[in-house]
């Protein structure tokens, strides 16, 4: 069965080009036309991908994703006309997961539509072991982190930030390095990106997150290899 993308935009052009390319890719549709009904559809559809415009006719998408935020962590990327830094941070600090600004390549929408999709998708059994620190657990395999016993929820994108400095436990990564193993080699947005998921990631370890997740000084992040 195809991944289903809902796609919110109010000019009824880009939405007839995103829906055309991307089933042309193989994935379902869904459209809506302003916030209230992205909400609506959101709960009746349960995409597997948000492709949110930041100016609609009744309400900022800035103002749909905080809502979403409070029930699903479903992949947002927004599409806005605004280059400005302030729109881009804005939107990823709120939770959306990436950004395309218009007017946009198609082939770049769909490229980053399944970077996301691949960030959600569960890994192979067997194919990362789980980590342990102290008492932070990162387990690949299932998905899951826990912090002293307790589960910590995380974005897909977040939980692939938390798995890849895992992987490299010690390790000093740059924005960059990042950037390619949790984004994708095609990714060329902007590197802050990963400053504002690492912050995300440090806000819901507590207390213990700057403890394990680490800035390293004119490189970028490393998770401590011990407590």
């Amino acid at each position: 069965m195809p991944q289903k993308i809902l796609v919110v935009d109010d000019e009824e052009s880009i939405v007839k080009l995103v829906e055309y390319n991307l089933r042309k890719a193989g994935f379902a549709t869904a459209v809506a036309y302003d916030g209230a009904a992205a909400l609506a559809r959101e709960r009746t559809e349960r995409p597997d991908c948000i492709i949110l415009d930041v100016m609609l006719p009744d309400m900022e998408g800035f103002d749909v994703c905080r809502e979403l935020r409070r029930h699903t962590d479903v992949p947002i990327l927004f599409l806005t006309a605004r280059d400005a830094d302030w729109d881009k941070i804005t939107g990823l600090e709120l939770g959306a997961d990436d950004y395309v600004v218009k007017p946009f390549s198609p082939g770049e929408l769909v490229a980053r539509v399944r970077a996301l999709l691949r960030r959600r998708s569960p890994a192979p059994t067997g194919a990362a072991r789980a980590f342990r620190r102290g008492d932070l657990l990162v387990d690949p395999g299932r998905r899951e982190v826990s912090l002293a016993g307790q589960p910590i929820e995380l974005t897909p994108t977040e939980f692939e930030l938390l798995a890849c400095l895992a992987d490299h436990a010690g390790l000093a990564l740059s924005r960059e390095q990042l950037l390619d193993r949790v984004w994708g080699a095609d990714y060329y947005g902007d590197v802050r990106v990963v400053d504002v998921h690492i912050r995300h990631l440090r806000e819901k370890l507590g207390e213990s997150g700057d403890r394990y997740v680490r800035t390293v000084r004119g490189v970028g992040y490393k998770l401590a290899d011990g407590p």
